[in-house]
């Protein structure tokens, strides 16, 4: 029975789930979750990637739905493309920890497309965002980081699933066809590491193309097209294929469902770069403040990480040193900490062609080294450790065993405002930094349609 399937089961948990159904403080932390995602959207608007997606999709076709920060009018799939690339174009969007899956990045595109198709009320828009976030958290949690460490990119993977569980409800569809909806999807799920080879902006495709796949499933699964019954669990299911031989655990996606919210999990980024260079960044940033030491003391740095990690923000360490673009500088720890050593801080001003040529910079990330960390909290948490020896032979050392953003180190309410409005007030003025707030924290309360969230958050 389809039912008795793991896309099944899911299927059955979304159809059957109302807003009403959802915590208080899971509503409240979804609301702020759009607000940082709509955010970062903003502040990456005028970006040349940005630029250029615009010229890739407005060459395909024009007119249609709004675009979260922009005056662009698109088709459904190509507007749920557009705002994943915004959302995830500066790598300052959030992250489901545990799954690695930046969630929103692909949940809220495809769910606004989906809702604005459908005539569906703000509401419905959130409480699909809030599902989406469910499934894709859980589908990368039952890989327990085996998907980066096979060579995917988890967000394009499993964000393509909570996608399309978040577009099939919003369609109308009932349990079988949002089950169908992830059983189509599965066939697009991809996304592959390779950009960390050279900072290639394939990765910032990912979470846009998760979404776009999901409306284009969702659109065949109300069709009564047969998608694979086992997409998940299959012999050439998902796990079989993604993880390389590696074991997957299929609990962790359909126990608790409904009382068990991973949405709560969802770490919000206090930095713009890879979420596995933050607790670096905070370490030595807590270092200097406590020790009250500056660049010119540094001889040595050695950071201890878990290998998953290292592979991603270490190797190789020499092209790690010296990265070749700004993306590639988003996934370099001796970037990262060089920055932070050198200009006290790591925001979106370390992230530009002068941060890139900074001397200072290099002189600190050619002092960086790497090891195992045997202690490390991968995946649950992204622990770091620094070890360093200064020119007069001292020997310092700092351990962040939770990195901030983690549940258990989260961001406030307060914190996530005042980051969006950090954010905004690099691309919008007052008039619209309050229009968007009031649009995206209204949304709890069932005000409006999707359509009229989506007109108050373009520009």
């Amino acid at each position: 029975m389809e039912a008795a399937t793991i896309a099944g089961r899911l299927g059955e948990f979304a159809a059957d789930t109302r807003l009403a159904d959802l915590p208080t403080d899971v509503v409240d932390l979804a609301c702020h979750l759009v607000l940082d995602a709509v955010g970062v959207a903003y502040c990456a608007a005028d970006e040349p990637f940005a630029d250029k997606a615009r010229q890739a999709l407005g060459s395909l076709d024009s007119g249609g739905q709004p675009v979260l920060a922009l005056p662009d009018r698109l088709a459904a799939r190509d507007a749920a493309l557009l705002g994943g690339i915004l959302i995830h174009g500066h790598d300052f969007d959030d992250t489901h920890i545990g799954s690695i899956v930046h969630v929103s990045a692909s949940a809220l595109p495809a769910a606004l497309a989906a809702a604005i198709s459908a005539g569906r009320s703000g509401s419905e828009l959130l409480l699909a965002y809030a599902l989406g976030i469910e499934v894709s958290a859980r589908v990368g949690l039952a890989a327990h980081g085996g998907f980066h460490a096979a060579g995917f990119h988890p967000t394009g993977v499993a964000g393509a699933f909570g996608s399309a569980v978040a577009a099939a409800k919003l369609a109308g569809l009932d349990a079988r066809g949002i089950a169908a909806a992830q059983q189509i999807v599965g066939s697009s799920a991809s996304g592959i590491l390779e950009f960390l080879a050279d900072g290639a902006w394939t990765k910032r495709l990912h979470p846009g193309w998760a979404a776009s796949n999901a409306l284009t499933a969702t659109a065949f699964a109300a069709t009564g097209w047969p998608g694979a019954t086992e997409v998940y669990e299959g012999r050439y299911g998902l796990y079989a294929t993604h993880l390389g031989g590696r074991e997957w655990d299929p609990s962790a996606l359909t126990d608790g469902l409904g009382a068990r919210w991973e949405l709560r999990n969802t770490g919000v980024k206090p930095y713009p770069s890879c979420h596995f260079s933050h607790a670096f960044a905070d370490a030595i940033l807590a270092l200097c403040a406590r020790e009250q030491i500056t660049a010119a003391d540094v001889a040595r740095i050695e950071c201890l990480i878990h290998p998953t990690a290292a592979a991603a923000v270490f190797e190789p360490l020499e092209r790690k040193r010296r990265p070749g673009n700004l993306y590639d500088a988003k996934f370099s720890v001796p970037y990262v900490i060089g920055a932070c050593l050198s200009r006290g801080q790591l925001t979106l001003a370390e992230f530009t062609e002068d941060s890139l040529a900074d001397p200072r910079i290099h002189a600190v990330a050619d002092q960086v080294s790497f090891r195992d960390d045997p202690d490390t909290r991968f995946p649950d948490a992204y622990s770091a450790a620094i070890e360093v020896t200064l020119h007069d032979g001292r020997r310092l050392s700092h351990r962040e065993e939770v990195n901030r953003g983690h549940p258990e180190r989260p961001l406030s309410h307060q914190d996530i405002r005042e980051k969006f409005e950090s954010n905004m007030r690099l691309a919008a003025d007052v008039e619209t930094t309050d229009r968007v707030r009031a649009a995206v924290l209204g949304l709890g309360a069932g005000a409006g349609s999707a359509l009229d969230f989506g007109i108050a958050c373009a520009r």
